[in-house]
């Protein structure tokens, strides 16, 4: 996919009520969100190199990646009153919930699949979340 393709994507939602198109094809995968992030306006150019944000870095072995199994809304507590299942620095063990995903007015309990020290958590409470998305990086104990 070159460079007119991805402006052709952009102009096609730009007129219309479509917030956010993902596209993958052949290993290129292309996420285009409109009004979701407020990041300086950047043109597309013919440029050989792309800069990556931090949660799409590569992650050391030494930590696990808990993406997201469904699409759905991420709630970091059971209610809006209660504590966080998890915070930074805080150590989990396996199968303890790390958050909860709403999709379709189904609660879906995420629970840790390793033992570790929540390093990172990418996801802010009542945010949606697609399929894949990173949301906590865990280092390994």
């Amino acid at each position: 996919m070159d460079t007119n393709n991805i402006k052709e994507l952009i102009d096609l939602i730009d007129g219309t009520d479509i917030t956010e198109l993902y596209f993958e094809k052949d290993g290129t995968k292309i996420r285009i969100r409109k009004g979701a992030l407020s990041l300086p306006k950047q043109e597309v150019s013919n440029a050989t190199s792309i800069s990556i944000p931090d949660e799409c870095e590569p992650v050391s072995p030494d930590y696990h990646i808990v993406t997201s199994p469904i699409v759905g809304t991420f709630y970091a507590a059971s209610a809006p009153d209660s504590e966080s299942f998890v915070k930074k620095g805080e150590q989990v063990t396996k199968g303890q919930i790390l958050c909860v995903i709403e999709a379709m007015k189904l609660m879906n309990e995420i629970e840790s699949e390793v033992d570790g020290i929540v390093d990172k958590i990418l996801v802010e409470n009542g945010q949606p979340v697609e399929y894949g998305e990173h949301m906590f990086h865990i280092k390994l104990s």
